[in-house]
């Protein structure tokens, strides 16, 4: 691995190891989703407890002060939209690597739908993105699992997507949490894993556990959004998290930091 590859990775990947990734990318195909009407109003408070960021040049370039100096992942690709939620998986590639360059990145990602009727092409997107970023020495992170295969979020399923992205020279993945198996997904993933966090669920507790137990069972991090910044009380979300990541808390210590910042704040 050459300089600038893990020179990159190491921005991203903190020095235990660990990370947490903030994305706010989903309005590429969900346009203004529920308190991402603003983006950057949205992060500016719980910017500073993420690792890196991860979003499209538009919103980059229109909502992120240049002045922060948080890595960004920058999402490159798309063109497809919930209007017409049976083509989810016809994306392409959408944003070029001289962009990237030019907009600093410290890594890009894209989608792959294995298992879907244009799995060929979108793997084949992967494999000519990765081609043309490692002459540059930009990661790139594959997200798996997503859109209508959703479905499918077992065990054997996550693992093959997985592996397959490794495979075609992914330096991370990120895929969902399964609570059977999760460890097998990850033995069989040659490249560090994060997970993904999925629709805002209810309770604080059950997205702590889950992350907690993703991270024993050897995830590296997460790339968690709508967990954070749909609650209301995102900093407290942010910090709890992230104390699970980088501080080894369990889900009751974490219960413990968002509550009394709730309190404080409330």
């Amino acid at each position: 691995m050459d300089w600038g590859m893990k020179n990159r990775l190491s921005q991203l990947i903190q020095p235990d190891g660990r990370c947490l990734f903030l994305p706010i990318d989903h309005g590429y195909f969900q346009g203004p989703t529920t308190k991402l009407e603003e983006p950057g109003k949205t992060i500016e408070p719980i910017l500073p407890y993420a690792d890196a960021i991860m979003l499209t040049r538009g919103i980059l370039r229109s909502c992120v002060d240049p002045a922060k100096t948080k890595p960004v992942i920058l999402r490159v690709s798309g063109g497809t939209s919930m209007a017409r939620k049976e083509e989810l998986d016809h994306e392409g590639i959408t944003t070029s690597v001289r962009e990237a360059i030019r907009l600093n990145a410290s890594a890009v990602s894209m989608s792959i739908f294995v298992g879907s009727e244009r799995e060929h092409q979108t793997l084949l997107n992967l494999s000519n993105l990765v081609n043309e970023c490692e002459e540059y020495g930009i990661p790139v992170m594959a997200v798996t699992a997503v859109g209508t295969e959703l479905g499918k979020r077992d065990a054997r399923y996550l693992a093959l997507a997985c592996r397959i992205a490794a495979e075609l020279g992914a330096r991370v993945v990120k895929t969902y949490y399964c609570e059977e198996g999760f460890e097998k997904v990850v033995r069989g993933c040659p490249v560090p894993i994060v997970i993904a966090g999925g629709p805002k669920v209810d309770s604080e507790l059950e997205v702590f556990n889950w992350v907690y137990d993703a991270l024993q069972k050897g995830a590296i991090g997460v790339n968690l959004g709508r967990n954070i910044w749909q609650h209301d009380y995102p900093v407290a979300m942010a910090k709890a998290i992230r104390a699970i990541i980088h501080e080894n808390a369990t889900p009751k210590e974490a219960q413990a930091i968002f509550d009394k910042i709730k309190s404080a704040k409330s």
